[in-house]
Parts: C-alpha cells; sequence; structure tokens
C-alpha cells in the first residue's frame, strides 16, 4: 500500500509532461495544457468522468497522436516528437486497452516480441525474471494467447511490457471486462508488481477507488485539463473529489467512473 507523499518529496519524474495540448484535429484539442509527473517505482493514475479525455492524453503520449503544443520529456530528454517505436528505445512501454495481445502467438512468442529489442542472452534473462514475477505464466509459454482466460491476457500484456525492462509503463484501463475480484488482483498484483521493479507506472482505470487505494499520486481530469492533484490515498478523502467524481461522501463505498 502506497504512503501519502509530500508534493516536494515526490521521485524526480521519469515523465515529465509539461503544457502539452493534443487531439484528432488540431482545430478541435482534447487535451488542453496538460502537465504531469511520473517518478521511479511510482504508480500514478490519471482519473476523472467519462469524456474527460484521459485516453487520448494516453494515446498523445505513447506516439499515437500528434501534440499541438508541450513538451514531454523520459529520464531527462526530449522525446515530444518521437512516434510510437522510437519511445521504446527510450524505455517506454505502452499497453493499450484492446488488442493487448496477439491472440495468434504463444504466450513465449508474445513475451519474445516483448523483447524484440533485446539480444537473444538478454532476453533470456528477462525472460526467467519476468516469470519469476509471474509465475502462472509459465506452464502458459505454449498456449495460444486467444485462448486465454481474461485474467491471463491482461498478465500476459503487462508481462509483455516489462520484457524490455522499461523506465515507464503506461496502462489504459487494464482491468477492463473483468471481475471485481480478478480487477483487484491484477491492481493489487500485477500492477504494483512493475512499480516494485523500479518502473514509473502511468495508469488510466474506470475503478476508481481500486485505482488511488494503490496509486502514490493521482491527477484528475475534466475537460482536457487536469483539475486537481494530490496522493492517491489524499484524493479519496477530500469532500470535493468525491461529491463531484463519485457522487457520495468520502465515507461511503462504491467507486466506478467509467472512460
Amino acid at each position: 500500500m502506497p504512503t501519502s507523499p509530500d508534493p516536494a518529496a515526490r521521485p524526480e519524474p521519469r515523465l515529465a509532461v509539461s503544457d502539452v495540448t493534443a487531439g484528432y484535429t488540431r482545430h478541435v484539442p482534447v487535451v488542453r495544457s496538460v502537465s504531469l509527473g511520473v517518478g521511479a517505482a511510482e504508480v500514478v493514475s490519471v482519473i476523472g468522468p467519462n469524456g474527460a479525455g484521459k485516453s487520448t492524453l494516453l494515446k498523445t503520449l505513447t506516439g499515437n497522436l500528434p501534440k499541438f503544443s508541450g513538451t514531454v520529456r523520459l529520464a531527462g530528454q526530449d522525446v515530444t516528437r518521437l512516434p510510437t517505436h522510437k519511445l521504446a528505445r527510450h524505455g517506454l512501454s505502452y499497453v493499450p486497452q484492446v488488442n493487448e495481445v496477439f491472440g495468434a502467438l504463444t504466450v513465449l512468442e508474445n513475451l519474445e516480441m516483448g523483447g524484440f529489442l533485446l539480444a537473444r542472452r538478454q532476453f533470456t534473462r528477462r525472460l526467467d525474471e519476468v516469470l519469476t514475477l509471474f509465475p502462472g505464466l509459465r506452464p502458459l509459454l505454449g498456449r495460444r494467447a486467444h485462448k486465454l482466460s481474461g485474467g491471463e491476457r491482461k498478465m500476459l500484456a503487462i508481462a509483455r511490457a516489462l520484457i524490455p525492462r522499461p523506465t515507464l509503463v503506461v496502462l489504459d484501463e487494464p482491468t477492463a471486462g473483468l471481475s471485481d475480484d480478478l480487477a483487484h488482483r491484477v491492481l493489487t498484483s500485477q500492477v504494483r508488481a512493475l512499480a516494485r521493479g523500479g518502473a514509473g507506472v502511468l495508469l488510466v482505470e474506470q475503478r476508481v477507488l481500486a485505482a488511488l487505494s494503490i496509486s502514490d499520486w493521482g491527477y484528475v481530469m475534466v475537460g482536457g485539463q487536469v483539475v486537481l492533484s494530490a496522493a492517491g490515498r489524499d484524493l479519496l478523502t477530500r469532500a470535493d473529489f468525491a461529491e463531484q467524481f463519485l457522487g457520495r461522501a468520502p465515507a461511503d463505498g462504491g467507486g466506478h467512473c467509467d472512460g
């Protein structure tokens, strides 16, 4: 369980986003002047109502949409204009909400795709390390990914993202389509495992309470802008956050926020 860090005590950012504006057409920006940071070994959630621009932000930061203005730095280097495949060489791994695995390939082949930048000896070493972290995948190495359960596919997608030892992992709704119990396990075990391994994790997640409970820091987006940021556990207890985004008093249960 993460602590509630003071902003000044947060680690130096692996990802530093400054005043980024982006969208699908230049005349209609979806993300407007967004700034955020993700430090080493941090889980950082971006949450907000449906249509807030969260997934658009992730697509922008991972090189899948153009940036109209602003800068993005990864491990101190300006990567603002780099396409997706070059961002991978700078230590970024992206797990999208859909098509997160290659269904026709085996589990091992999927993991090999994650290690395409590594020499064979490096891949073999990383494969063993990742399978130690996710032992449930070891007996499934020869199985086609399309035959895996929903939870197994998510585990494979996250494990594949970890193979190249990224400095930053970007996850777009990793629990989409999973039961509440399985979603809890994915977040508390697999997502936190990424951070324990030293990677910064940027997470968009529909299960707001569950996401914030494992997050070191959270950013709230509304209308394409960041309107609030604080430690994850602190956001859960703020009356203005709970009433506006969860529709309840802070002490109540519940907690989905779609989109």
